[in-house]
């Protein structure tokens, strides 16, 4: 797996860096967000290192699609299948860890 030897998710899927499992396979790996905004607040992360989402549709779209699978299958778990799957692509979109994730937000009705 291509990883980053600075980047926080890197560490984290490495177990260098603890983190509260959700779910993993051999290319995705899923955790609870450190600090959360919703009841149920998961980041959905690819093995490999990617900058961000334009990044990983262009280079690997069927990972992608993966990980929205995986943020379903999260949201069925955890909630009646209902969820918020947001992306923050650059600092002024709000991504402070420039490895592509998805937040997984369910658990309640969620404000616009």
């Amino acid at each position: 797996m291509s990883q980053e030897s600075d980047c926080l998710f890197c560490k984290i899927i490495a177990g260098q860096i603890p983190s509260t499992k959700v779910y993993e396979d051999d290319t995705t790996y899923a955790f609870k967000d450190i600090n959360p905004k919703a009841k149920v607040h998961v980041l959905v992360v690819p093995k490999r290192h990617y900058g961000n989402v334009a990044a990983l549709a262009k280079q690997d779209p069927q990972e992608l699609s993966h990980i929205v699978e995986v943020a379903q299958s999260i949201a069925d778990k955890e909630f009646h299948g209902e969820y918020r799957l947001v992306f923050n692509t650059g600092r002024d979109a709000g991504q402070t860890v420039f490895h592509v994730h998805a937040h997984v937000l369910t658990g309640e009705v969620l404000d616009e």
